[in-house]
């Protein structure tokens, strides 16, 4: 208790901090290429989750609005419409649904190709089918249940196909999570580099140092005392290097989000940030990194 309120006093932390500059400096280039590294594993892990969560963000907002279009047979007689609606209607999960007839659908599509919907006029007969349109209960939006939903539609004799997305959307969904593993694992690879190159430059100056160290052990000096500059190190370089990532995630979140508003106009598509304490833990875990860098260099090349 004592050496650690030694540690801690003020002057002496002053002294500290002055020797792991003094050191940083005298190490420049080693000391530049370990921030470095720290900054770009911090810039790859933070863009990988940053965009695992817009993604996650976007598939659940599709997720909420999505549509099973049940497409009826072109020899369905009208009359059985209304019993067809009122059988799909007790099936579960089905929160709502509404029966859009050929000619209805007709118009809808030349209101969506506006530019081209002469095309549609040259047609000798309407080739849309008599169509169903289902709104799935909140509860029963996984797409585990939109295709036991979809199944037990598929079974009604006058139902010659069910569309949802399932194809786009199953893919989306696994392309996701291969993204996100490929960044993952991508900034996992940099942070072992950063805690390679702290133990690397701490090493370094231990063996600058070595005589003065020696010295400093003949003459009495305890072993915290020896330590405490070379963990500042790692802590300060672990500081900066997320500073820096951050800063470079900053500027490429404000550059992609305005292409994509610009693209998708506002308000179309918000994408959201990283929160202050993602921040602040962002970097708390940078300055881990360094000081794990440098303990295990410590516990190695400076011994008791």
């Amino acid at each position: 208790m004592c050496n650690l309120q030694r540690v801690l006093k003020p002057k002496t932390m002053q002294l500290y901090i002055r020797k792991a500059l003094t050191d940083i400096f005298a190490n420049r280039f080693l000391n530049t290429v370990t921030i470095l590294t720290i900054a770009f594993s911090i810039l790859i892990v933070s863009s990988f989750s940053l965009f695992l969560m817009n993604t996650n963000t976007l598939l659940e907002s599709w997720k909420n609005s999505i549509r099973v279009m049940v497409y009826l047979k072109p020899s369905t007689d009208p009359k059985t419409f209304k019993a067809l609606e009122a059988k799909i209607r007790t099936m579960d999960g089905v929160e709502s649904i509404a029966f859009i007839p050929q000619a209805e659908a007709l118009r809808q599509l030349k209101a969506q190709m506006q530019r081209h919907a002469s095309l549609l006029d040259r047609l000798e007969r309407n080739p849309l089918p008599d169509a169903f349109e289902i709104r799935v209960a909140a509860e029963k939006r996984d797409l585990a249940n939109v295709e036991t939903l979809a199944r037990r539609l598929e079974r009604l004799v006058a139902v010659e196909e069910v569309e949802y997305g399932q194809k786009w959307l199953g893919r989306f969904s696994q392309m996701i999570k291969l993204f996100s593993l490929a960044g993952y694992l991508l900034g996992g690879m940099f942070l072992m580099a950063a805690i390679f190159f702290v133990g690397n430059t701490v090493r370094l100056v231990i063996y600058s140092r070595r005589d003065e160290i020696e010295i400093m052990r003949l003459v009495g000096a305890e072993s915290g005392f020896i330590k405490a500059p070379f963990y500042i190190q790692g802590l300060i370089q672990g500081l900066l290097g997320g500073v820096l990532g951050l800063v470079g995630l900053q500027v490429a979140y404000y550059a992609i989000s305005a292409q994509v508003q610009q693209g998708f106009g506002t308000g179309v598509l918000n994408i959201q940030f990283l929160s202050l304490p993602t921040y602040g833990g962002i970097i708390l875990a940078n300055m881990l990194v360094g000081w794990l860098g440098c303990f295990l260099s410590l516990k190695q090349y400076l011994k008791p």
